[in-house]
């Protein structure tokens, strides 16, 4: 069936679903309950993924080894402990388009962000600004703010802040170039996001980081709502350091490890100021307990403690899914689908009674809808708790935002079929 053949019927759904070569997929998650007990329409998974079910597994056989094996554990078998987070690292690698070298699981998302703007950002009395964007996630104006005073410079003259054009939600690509270039003296850092969490919308990544460089600016990314939802390719846009979290897209469970990347022309460079920890040392001496460091030759110089192993295997359960189904090219490729099929619904069914402020482009927009009801006399939030009530698991992102997410992996076209059509029947 091609675009042009949806219709709004749910025979349609259907025949999307049973032509679906990713269709089976769906029954290796457990799908969370609606409020009535029976399976809801799960479409937040860019707030917290579903659980694979061989999660379960995973986590077990690791719990058996610790009660079997205790501290020896971390030596003993194909699963030991200590190498353990290098099972995660090339199939993470393929999904960020990096090399093994310039990709490790460690720590957590904001933790990661601030070691690396220890490394990437080196203010100085001429070249000290950040450009974040005004709807940063919290957590990141949060960083970049506390590096700026930690480097005794002034916040509201150092943090240059993207704000979209009046009576626009989304930051155009060529306002983004024009404010580096516009702060190219002074500019350090560009600090943006890959896809933007409140709006969906995904920067332009490869031009962004060649205009950073152009100025002498290093260029980072939070990639929380990119990895997972749409194709990147880390290492060949050139990009310095970004940094994820796994719970999202990547279904690694609730505060799950985050991840890592830094480019391989900084692997080596032993000019960047950098946070020591025991577990970036030289692997072959670390037993050593000696107190000189030897940097990994790769991003895991970056590694400050021993992995968290029960949080990795959840996490590599679902990486083996992915890497199962073909990758990030096979999942975005029903992604698309499934956002041509919500848009089509959402036309025809609700018109103009919500407003989509996720771009319309595929190349601007990864799965998640960011929507606002327009509709005459209904109010938004309690929209939403109607929604929840009904079985539709989505989120609400202050201050009139509903976030729903087609996720490919476990979603399907009656998913979303059932989310617009009870959508419709909650507005005037």
């Amino acid at each position: 069936m091609s675009d042009d053949d949806f219709t709004t019927d749910h025979e349609c759904a259907a025949e999307l679903d049973a032509s679906d070569p990713m269709a089976d997929v769906r029954a290796g998650f457990h799908i969370p309950l609606a409020p009535d007990g029976s399976e809801s329409v799960y479409l937040v998974g860019n707030s917290l993924g579903a659980a694979p079910r061989r999660t379960t597994e995973y986590v077990q056989a690791e719990l058996n080894r610790w009660a079997t094996l205790g501290v020896h554990g971390h030596h003993t078998g194909e699963l030991a402990w200590e190498p353990y987070h290098e099972l995660l690292t090339a199939p993470m690698a393929r999904i960020v388009g990096g090399l093994d070298s310039e990709v490790v699981v460690m720590n957590a998302l904001t933790v990661n962000l601030h070691l690396f703007m220890v490394s990437f950002y080196r203010p100085t009395i001429s070249r000290h600004k950040i450009i974040i964007e005004q709807h940063a996630f919290p957590s990141d104006h949060f960083a970049v703010e506390s590096q700026i005073r930690q480097r005794g410079f002034d916040p509201s003259k150092s943090m240059v802040v993207l704000s979209p054009r009046p009576g626009e939600q989304t930051l155009r690509r060529d306002d983004i170039l024009a404010a580096i270039a516009d702060n190219a003296d002074e500019l350090a850092l560009v600090m943006l996001p890959g896809v933007q969490y409140y709006t969906g919308q995904v920067f332009d990544m490869a031009a962004i980081t060649a205009a950073a460089h152009a100025v002498g600016a290093a260029a980072g990314f939070d990639l929380a709502h990119a990895v997972g939802n749409i194709e990147l390719d880390l290492h060949g846009w050139g990009v310095d350091f970004a940094a994820w979290c796994t719970y999202k897209y990547l279904n690694g469970g609730p505060g799950g490890a985050g991840g890592a990347f830094v480019h391989e022309t900084h692997i080596d460079d032993e000019s960047l100021p950098k946070l020591l920890g025991w577990w970036g040392t030289a692997k072959a001496t670390r037993f050593e307990m000696g107190t000189t460091y030897e940097p990994i030759p790769t991003v895991e110089s970056w590694q400050l403690s021993n992995a968290p192993i029960l949080s990795m295997a959840a996490l590599r359960a679902s990486l083996d899914i992915i890497s199962d189904v073909g990758g990030i090219k096979e999942m975005r490729r029903k992604s698309v689908r499934l956002i041509r099929y919500t848009d089509f619904l959402l036309e025809r069914l609700l018109g103009d009674r919500i407003e989509c402020i996720t771009p319309t482009a595929i190349d601007e927009r990864g799965c998640q809808f960011a929507l606002r009801v327009v509709a005459p006399g209904a109010d938004g939030r309690r929209v939403f708790e109607d929604l929840e009530a009904a079985g539709i698991a989505c989120d609400w992102r202050y201050p009139d935002v509903i976030r729903v997410a087609p996720v490919p992996l476990y979603n399907s076209f009656t998913d979303v079929h059932r989310f617009v059509t009870t959508l419709a029947g909650l507005l005037p």
